[in-house]
């Protein structure tokens, strides 16, 4: 009788442990399948951003190479160059623009913005559905005069290059080369007065004033605000 209980408890407990075991394997199947999805979910995402940035550094080229064959004549007598990793295109004579503290275009940079702005606009209107956005950003030197503490100097020109960038963003949305492209203009263009937070400098280090005043237009594409669309979506 006894031999016949130690018989029957030591089935039970082999098959509570058979369950168990089988329980343990099921989970892991569980979890295995759930890695796996996880795994390819994350590849999907990060070849979708491969995608994107791929497609990103193509476009950027494209917009450079447009760019660079339409104004390729005048950045010599317009003191001007474009740059290739950001997309600036930069105006670096201020005596041309604006007299010296003033807001106010000069007569001659009213004559080059019309001649360059329209051009601008139709370079740019192929790849209208991959730009976020156009800055107007102004800059200036450090200094505003020589009695000035340069922190007082540095929002002094922070004014005088947003009163600058907003005046340049006016004149040429009323052109009427621009009627067309108002809507657009509105939507995607901003005036940004940067001050003297980008001078540029000698080789030595020491800032070069007569390059750092500049006006630039610069375009920035949508690849970012794609990413972070692709990021949020995986969460």
């Amino acid at each position: 009788m006894s031999a016949i209980f130690t018989q029957k408890q030591s089935e039970q407990e082999e098959s509570h442990w058979l369950s168990v075991s089988d329980l343990m394997a099921g989970l892991m199947m569980v979890f295995l399948f759930i890695a796996i999805a996880l795994m390819r979910s994350a590849f999907i995402e990060r070849d979708q951003i491969k995608n994107i940035a791929v497609a990103y550094q193509e476009k950027q080229v494209a917009i450079y190479d447009a760019l660079q064959a339409e104004f390729t004549k005048d950045l010599t007598r317009w003191n001007a160059d474009i740059d290739e990793e950001t997309l600036t295109f930069t105006f670096k004579s201020p005596e041309v623009l604006f007299q010296e503290g003033k807001a106010n275009i000069n007569t001659e940079y009213k004559a080059l913005l019309q001649d360059f702005f329209p051009r601008y606009m139709e370079v740019l209107s192929p790849f209208a559905e991959s730009i976020n956005e156009v800055r107007i950003e102004g800059h200036t030197s450090s200094e505003w005069d020589r009695d000035t503490p340069p922190d007082e100097a540095y929002f002094k020109n922070m004014e005088l290059s947003q009163r600058r960038t907003r005046t340049v963003l006016d004149y040429v949305y009323r052109l009427d080369s621009s009627a067309q492209n108002r809507a657009w203009i509105k939507k995607h263009f901003a005036a940004v007065g940067l001050s003297s937070s980008q001078i540029i400098t000698h080789p030595d280090g020491r800032e070069d004033k007569g390059k750092s005043r500049r006006v630039s237009f610069r375009v920035i594409t949508n690849a970012d605000i794609q990413i972070k669309q692709i990021l949020e979506s995986a969460q």
